[in-house]
């Protein structure tokens, strides 16, 4: 700064936006801050035409955006210049030391020099090891953005144990812990924990832990948490750092104790599992992560994932940032993405892969067997995994007995098999993708892997729009939206993609809303996962492009009032029920208050924006979209009313 007499101003435009109403959008200050200092035209003029901009590009949005954003044009004039002593040209500038432990070498010589902007100073030999283009997992532990404004703090004495607010974190950055008296003993400092509440956690502790350099401030949890005085607090990033060195050690040195802990049974319990899937670039609020986390929750330590290109591809591995992580034991979820068009069938040609590496392996264990050429042992350890490879807990508990017996086989099968081990535990199959892929340019590819009939689950993340491109519209977009495409409002009804899949008979069918029923979600992706074949699952994901008027840190709440409104109904529909007489189809969704549906779609820029600029056509379309609101559901009534007793 010295040295090169660089002119050095500073604005607050954090705190301006705060106070002008503009939340965390600090673009318009900022614009008219460089203007201000740049001089690259007139400031005076700068402002006018700025100020016109924004009536074009805002007045969609309403009066108050536009006056709000005009204000913010005014403000951010108000910059200070920061005065640099000479003296500083003088100082003696010395590295600072590294203080960090544990750094893999991937992390310090290729994903910060990158994530640095000097990724054009590697050289080849920093990927030595790496010829085959993967990249490690689990690198955005170490990225410790920083770049909340408030994180939340835990107010102990409220909380009242739900995990609710872990549930739903779209970055997995607070998390329950169990600790015991030694790990309590040796924490950094003393730490809060409460006696926990429940069975089966005899001799443990309970502590809600937040990393405020990974949070991004969305204020999801404090919004979602249900005790009756909040026990999240919204604070000052600058406030909650002494709670970086705790969170260290819990993330470290606390385990996760779901050994005898049914992950699966409930909200609660499913977040005691470490989440496999932590700390992605996905935008505060985010509606699509919180599924995918969960998934890598209760499923992650064996579970592949081919994911169609979009938001989800973008988060899930933007090099060099890999969300994607492995638990203690080097476990996690191998993830690859494929293109836009041909995600299903990369998916389908992953599950059908590991299938026949699976059937060798059974094969090789058959054929060792009545050749009797192997020991009592072994023939014992082969038999119940050949009787378990289908189920997946008991082909984890069968797989490691026969990597123990293979250990002292000297039959030249025991190499064979152990240089397939890693397919020895039965693996979950998942194809991850969002509407724009799974309703549009992909339907073609997904149709004919749930037609396979092979046993593949697949996650529709739905925001109703092309969100990655910036807000197009697709064929989930529903009658009256606003999007990129469809600018006068979109004017056919939504697609029914899961009406579609059911009608195969043999598909797993659910629709889920997270905010809506977070219990409804877990139930459907505890049935999805382990039904023995195609599984579908369409999660609706509010996104930044629905301009939601209460903001991203009510993403939540807004799909439990798509639901209640009507807007969105939440079914599953399990064809194994039909094998025992009962009707496969459960509409879980209660009768919507229709008086709400209005409402509702007033609480979205999305639809509002029609209104102001299309009134006639948006009262109609607005009144069309209950209408097709209303069919939808009635027809699910009828679903649901079938009598399936009779043959």
């Amino acid at each position: 700064l010295a040295e090169n007499d660089i002119q050095f101003y500073i604005i607050n435009a954090t705190k301006i936006a705060e106070e002008i109403g503009l939340g965390n959008r600090t673009n318009s200050i900022m614009q008219s801050a460089f203007f201000k200092i740049s001089g690259v035209i007139p400031y005076e003029d700068a402002v006018k035409d700025m100020k016109t901009a924004i009536v074009k590009t805002f007045s969609r949005k309403g009066e108050e955006i536009v006056k709000m954003n005009q204000v913010a044009i005014d403000k951010g004039g108000e910059v200070e210049k920061v005065q640099i002593p000479a003296e500083w040209a003088k100082i003696e500038v010395k590295a600072k030391p590294e203080t960090r432990k544990n750094v893999p070498e991937f992390i310090a010589n290729v994903v910060e020099p990158i994530n640095n902007l000097k990724g054009d100073t590697l050289k080849v030999s920093a990927f030595a090891g790496r010829e085959d283009g993967t990249f490690p997992s689990g690198t955005t532990a170490f990225e410790k953005r920083g770049i909340a404004v408030n994180v939340p703090e835990w107010i102990p004495e409220n909380c009242i144990q739900c995990n609710q607010c872990a549930y739903v974190c779209p970055h997995a950055s607070i998390r329950p812990f169990l600790l015991t008296e030694e790990e309590i003993k040796n924490a950094p400092s003393d730490i809060v924990t409460l006696d926990i509440k429940g069975k089966g956690f005899e001799g443990l502790k309970y502590r809600l832990q937040v990393s405020p350099l990974d949070c991004t401030g969305c204020g999801v949890c404090a919004e979602v948490c249900p005790s009756k005085e909040k026990s999240l607090d919204m604070k000052p990033l600058g406030s909650q750092l002494k709670q970086v060195e705790t969170w260290n050690y819990m993330a470290d040195k606390v385990t996760y104790k779901t050994d005898n802990i049914e992950i699966d049974k409930s909200v609660k319990n499913s977040q005691f599992a470490q989440p496999l899937f932590e700390f992605s670039g996905a935008c505060g609020g985010c509606g699509e992560t919180p599924y995918v986390k969960l998934v890598t929750q209760l499923y992650g330590d064996r579970m592949i994932v081919a994911n169609a290109t979009g938001c989800s591809s973008i988060y899930g591995g933007s090099a060099p940032s890999t969300p994607y992580c492995t638990n203690k034991e080097g476990k996690g979820p191998a993830w690859a993405n494929s293109l836009f068009e041909d995600n299903a069938e990369y998916g389908l040609g992953i599950c059908l892969g590991v299938k026949k590496l699976r059937e060798r392996i059974a094969r090789l264990m058959a054929e060792a067997i009545v050749a009797n050429s192997i020991s009592e042992s072994t023939k014992t350890a082969f038999n119940e995994w050949i009787d378990s490879m289908d189920n997946a807990n008991l082909s984890k508990l069968a797989s490691a007995k026969v990597i123990e017996v293979l250990a002292n086989e000297k039959n030249p099968v025991a190499k064979q098999i152990l240089d397939l081990k890693q397919y020895l535990v039965k693996k979950s199959i998942w194809i991850f993708g969002g509407d724009g892929w799974a309703y549009d340019i992909g339907f073609g590819g997904l149709d004919h892997v749930l037609a396979s009939g092979e046993d593949v689950n697949v996650l529709v993340m739905d925001t109703e729009v092309y969100s990655n491109t910036g807000g197009q519209s697709s064929k989930s977009t529903p009658i009256g939206a606003v999007a990129k495409f469809a600018a006068s409002g979109k004017r056919i009804r939504k697609k029914d993609l899961g009406a579609m899949a059911m009608t195969y008979g043999y598909v797993y069918v659910a629709q889920v809303a997270m905010g809506a029923s977070q219990n409804q979600f877990l139930k459907a992706l505890r049935e999805a996962e382990s039904y023995p074949g195609p599984s579908l699952i369409i999660a609706y994901s509010p996104c930044i492009n629905h301009g939601l008027r209460d903001g991203m840190d009510k993403s939540q709440y807004e799909q439990k009032r798509a639901v209640e409104a009507g807007y969105w109904q939440l079914f599953r529909n399990n064809p194994l029920l039909e094998k025992e007489g009962k009707n496969p189809f459960e509409l879980d969704s209660k009768e919507p208050d229709w008086s709400k549906f209005q409402e509702f779609l007033n609480g979205e820029v999305r639809y509002t924006s029609l209104k102001k600029a299309f009134p006639k056509e948006a009262a109609e379309l607005f009144v069309a979209a209950e209408e097709n609101a209303k069919w939808r559901f009635n027809s699910y009534k009828r679903l649901a009313s079938l009598d399936y007793s009779i043959k």
